[in-house]
């Protein structure tokens, strides 16, 4: 899952190799010429409609954020930047990305009219609560921490002072030759000693602590007791047998990460980030609440987090023998405010009608494909068809649109001088996808180009192949439903337990589009047995690959394929119009409002705005945005809402 934060990229843009996104355009004509086209459904179903005026699904600061929760998360994200430009310019930039029909994003199957809103105009307006495996919502009520004897007092945390902390910090890093660091104890009685002892212990695990007299003063000694690999395994002496190894807690967070969140409280713990477990990854540009586990770090611990963090809190914690497992979820809760809205009463009442009774068509999100002018399914395609060359040239060239001001540089070196250290050395973060690959090359050479791709990380290696199933699937759902329409027809597959079978004549009237899959092409699944399984092998003819054998020579990269539903009805789908005058005030209450104690604001009963709040609950790898967009009617790629944007701004 990629997430791009559209007010912080460079808007420098370099020369452009070809626009590799055309040839797939005329690829997909190709293969649309060979199938006849029509709809037998005898149900309305539209394609790309009339886009409203003034269409503000989202403004120009804001991302576009998928529900794609418990799937691997992109790496390769934008960094901040400080440059910004003017609407026009950022347009021009947004001209290289993608639309939806690019990535085969072409039908609704509502029939009311299309209006217009703005989505995130603050985070504050998308919040997301995890559904984990039991059904039960995860939400933030509770700040209090488990009672516990074992616990060290709240003195552990305050006796060490900041340059204490930070020699020790050091020290437990292996940051610098030392091989202990004393601490002077300054009231010299034996429970100042302990509570140093403890402190030590439980804030920098991996340290060893002994009682030293030097020059008749009282020290305690810090030291490593394994080595490095006491960093990343917490003492399992120090744990209460009696106690659960795993504290599980409801994090709520603000504008961040999952991964960027787990990376702060690992800092603030002074531990590796891999002893945390969760079930999803979370938007960014959102208010999220999740549950996570953490090995062998107390509620105490935890807790004291919520007096030093920004944008988290922590709560609801317990202890549990067992961590949590990616995909584990049943799905999550969306709470959703669409500002601005130009929708009357009628359009409001048949689209949310439209989307808790029929719900919208199952894509893969904007966000799976990326949003530069070479998409991830492009790069996932040459690695299908071996061509390694490809692979290395799609990441690593010139590239038109917005970026980072130094990718533009490496990039412009790269194609100067094709010299990965040269590249690298315009690099100053070297743990984007092109400065892991120009790593590679470095180490490998330029004649081993498999084994340079293979020190990125294998998730997200394993990301751009997954976008090129997610990109055939979007184009052959699309054809599906243009030729078939809405109810099953024979030939279509449907799910018993986890086998893919065919519906056959007779049995037809049994089945609604609610019970259609469609196949990710890989070798472990089955076709339709009508024209869209023609068309299935025709794609991919045309991309040069065999639909019978997509086993690859490289083990991960053979795809043995999966079934996933094409219509998606969301669950709980509740919705409100409200009037407001304030774009700046919430238009709902927070977990974090209710254990504040912060009311509501009041709201005009016929304010200047109207805005649409709506709840509905979806489950796993969908994309909330695709719900959106079938409500609005409109284009959700980043490329089309800047356009339209910077329209309504002139």
């Amino acid at each position: 899952m990629e997430t791009v934060e559209m007010n912080s990229v460079s808007l420098k843009r370099p020369h452009s190799e070809d626009d590799v996104a055309n040839a797939d355009e005329i690829k997909r004509q190709k293969i649309s010429e060979k199938s006849k086209t029509g709809n037998n459904s005898g149900q309305s179903v539209e394609t790309v409609t009339e886009q409203p005026d003034k269409s503000l699904l989202e403004d120009t600061k804001n991302e576009i954020i998928p529900n794609e929760e418990g799937e691997e998360q992109e790496d390769e994200e934008l960094e901040d930047s400080d440059e910004d430009g003017d609407p026009e310019s950022f347009a021009d930039m947004m001209k290289h990305g993608l639309t939806e029909s690019d990535v085969g994003i072409t039908k609704f199957v509502s029939s009311h009219k299309g209006f217009s809103g703005i989505l995130k105009e603050r985070y504050s307006d998308f919040v997301v609560h995890e559904i984990g495996k039991d059904g039960r919502v995860s939400h933030l009520d509770d700040f209090s921490v488990p009672v516990d004897d074992e616990d060290p007092s709240e003195e552990t945390f305050t006796v060490l002072s900041d340059e204490d902390k930070q020699r020790l910090e050091e020290l437990q890093l292996l940051k610098n030759k030392e091989t202990s660091v004393a601490i002077e104890v300054v009231e010299d009685t034996k429970e100042k000693r302990t509570v140093i002892h403890q402190a030590v212990k439980s804030l920098f695990p991996g340290l060893e602590t002994k009682t030293e007299d030097r020059d008749g003063k009282k020290y305690i000694i810090a030291y490593h007791a394994a080595g490095k690999k006491a960093l990343a395994n917490p003492r399992k002496h120090s744990w209460p047998k009696s106690r659960g190894s795993y504290c599980h807690f409801v994090l709520y967070k603000e504008n961040k990460d999952t991964m960027d969140a787990i990376n702060v409280l690992s800092k603030f713990l002074r531990v590796k980030p891999n002893i945390f477990s969760y079930m999803g990854t979370k938007d960014k540009r959102a208010i999220t609440v999740q549950e996570i586990a953490v090995l062998r770090i107390t509620a105490q611990r935890l807790a004291h987090l919520n007096k030093c963090l920004m944008n988290f809190k922590l709560g609801n914690f317990s202890y549990k023998n067992h961590p949590l497992k990616l995909g584990e979820l049943q799905g999550n809760h969306f709470t959703v405010v669409l500002r601005n809205i130009t929708g009357t009463d009628d359009q409001i009442e048949q689209a949310m009608n439209s989307l808790r009774e029929i719900g919208f068509i199952n894509y893969y999100g904007m966000q799976r494909f990326g949003t530069t002018a070479v998409p991830t399914y492009q790069i996932g395609r040459a690695i299908l068809q071996n061509n390694w060359n490809e692979v290395m040239d799609l990441i690593l060239k010139p590239r038109p649109g917005a970026e980072k001001g130094y990718l533009v540089k490496c990039r412009e070196e790269w194609a100067k001088t094709k010299d990965p250290a040269a590249a690298l050395k315009k690099l100053p973060v070297k743990r984007c996808v092109e400065g892991q690959l120009l790593r590679g090359l470095l180490k490998y050479g330029m004649k081993n180009i498999i084994s340079a791709f293979g020190i990125i990380p294998r998730n997200n290696r394993l990301m751009y192949i997954h976008s090129y199933q997610s990109y055939v699937w979007n184009n052959m759902v699309s054809k599906r439903i243009e030729e078939y329409g809405l109810k099953a027809v024979p030939g279509d597959l449907t799910l018993k337990g986890a086998t893919a079978v065919h519906i056959e004549e007779g049995d037809v009237h049994n089945y609604t589009i609610h019970d259609i899959v469609m196949p990710l092409p890989g070798f472990d699944v089955i076709y339709p047995k009508h024209k869209i399984g023609e068309a299935y092998k025709e794609m991919l003819v045309a991309d040069n690959l065999d639909i019978n054998n997509m086993r690859h020579k490289i083990r991960d990269y053979s795809l043995s394929g999966a079934y996933r539903k094409i219509i998606i009805r969301p669950q709980n789908v509740n919705w409100e119009v409200v009037a407001y005058d304030d774009p700046r005030i919430p238009l709902f209450t927070t977990d974090l409002d209710k254990l504040e104690g912060k009311p509501l604001p009041d709201l005009p009963t016929d304010g200047k705005f109207r805005a649409l709040k709506m709840e509905f609950s979806l489950p796993p790898s969908t994309y909330a945005t695709m719900a959106i967009r079938e409500v609005l009617k409109m284009d959700t790629s980043i490329k089309n809402q800047t356009q339209l944007n910077t329209t309504w701004l002139r």
